[in-house]
């Protein structure tokens, strides 16, 4: 039976970029742990976190693109003055909100679909979305990879510790999103 280290060798990089196609910063988190553990190179850990993290926005930029507020209605179920709104916006900092939606909570879906529901031209979208995941994705594996390093230093060796780490950082992974999501849910109530 392959230990958890040949797995990561082996399906690690493969596992990045489909995580941070889907989802993103849990799996990110944990690639630039393997990183520190010197399971995955950390230049390719953040390339393949971009990579994936791009692909998925585009993909989604691409439906918002071609099917306009329907998509984003169905997607998201946000009304069509509030859809007004954000897409206005989108044109006033069109490069910033391209660069900077999967930073933001609660968009990281929809934001994509947003921005291409709004007549962004699709170069501009890959441009900005790109250079956006290449920061969001040194950020994340370089944060996992300094958590590596301390947790390490502190804690000693690692793989000890993998049967709790990865269910626990999970555990907080979704109750920080619930945490967050709830209380943008009780901001916008009054929208």
């Amino acid at each position: 039976m392959p230990n958890i280290a040949d797995l990561i060798h082996h399906y690690g990089y493969l596992a990045l970029f489909l995580g941070s196609m889907l989802e993103g910063e849990t799996v990110t988190i944990l690639g630039g742990i393997a990183a520190h553990r010197q399971w995955l190179d950390l230049v390719w850990a953040i390339v393949a976190a971009a990579a994936g993290g791009a692909l998925g926005d585009i993909l989604l930029f691409l439906v918002g693109h071609r099917y306009g507020v329907r998509a984003i209605q169905r997607f998201g179920g946000s009304k069509t003055a509030h859809i007004e709104r954000m897409q206005a916006s989108i044109h006033r900092h069109q490069y910033l909100a391209i660069f900077g939606v999967r930073f933001l909570y609660g968009l990281r879906l929809i934001g994509p679909v947003v921005i291409g529901a709004s007549h962004v031209r699709i170069a501009t979208f890959v441009l900005f979305n790109l250079l956006g995941a290449i920061v969001w994705a040194t950020l994340l594996v370089g944060g996992g990879y300094v958590f590596g390093s301390v947790f390490t230093h502190y804690l000693g060796n690692i793989e000890r510790h993998l049967l709790w780490l990865i269910p626990l950082l999970i555990v907080v992974a979704l109750l920080v999103r619930w945490w967050l999501k709830r209380r943008h849910d009780q901001q916008h109530s009054g929208d």
